[in-house]
């Protein structure tokens, strides 16, 4: 009788059908990670530029400290046209007056934020607070930049230098 007799070093038939062992691949397929990064990056893309406030105002510089506040303040803005809104919405100087007082008759701690454009005729923008003031509302404050800090002496004043023939009185110096 002829049998199959296996080769010499080849180990028996139950080697054959050895399961081979499973080994972990250690790289991270970071397309999926790619992916989500790039939908973010276009989302933020998408709503930064929906974020600004209120109407383009070229706002004078300021060396004054932000204030905070818990509720949303309403913002009048006058632009270099002389233009009044109040948030976003073109508004008469007669009418703001009317807006403002039926928002003042629903909240009347609200808060009054007024914009002016630097190049706006100071008496423009004196009409307008009056306007704000006439309506009832007693916290308003103006926005402004904040300005670009160089070297020393921020927020001192120099005085000017004297005329010519005029000599300038010594400053008193401080107590501490």
């Amino acid at each position: 009788m002829a049998g199959i007799i296996p080769a010499a070093g080849s180990g028996s038939t139950v080697s054959r059908f050895r399961r081979r062992r499973y080994v972990p691949i250690a790289d991270i397929n970071v397309t999926p990670l790619v992916d989500v990064m790039l939908v973010l990056l276009i989302i933020f893309m998408i709503t930064a530029p929906l974020l600004q406030v209120g109407v383009p105002v070229d706002l004078p510089k300021t060396s004054a400290q932000q204030v905070g506040g818990k509720d949303e303040p309403l913002v009048v803005s006058v632009n270099a046209k002389g233009e009044v809104y109040l948030g976003d919405t073109p508004y008469e100087i007669a009418d703001l007056g009317t807006k403002l007082k039926a928002v003042y008759q629903e909240k009347p701690d609200q808060r009054v934020f007024m914009r002016g454009d630097k190049s706006v005729d100071y008496g423009k923008m004196m009409e307008v607070m009056g306007v704000v003031i006439d309506s009832g509302f007693r916290q308003l404050g103006l926005l402004g930049e904040q300005a670009q800090q160089f070297g020393k002496g921020i927020g001192t004043v120099t005085p000017a230098p004297a005329p010519r023939g005029q000599q300038q009185q010594p400053q008193p110096t401080p107590r501490r």
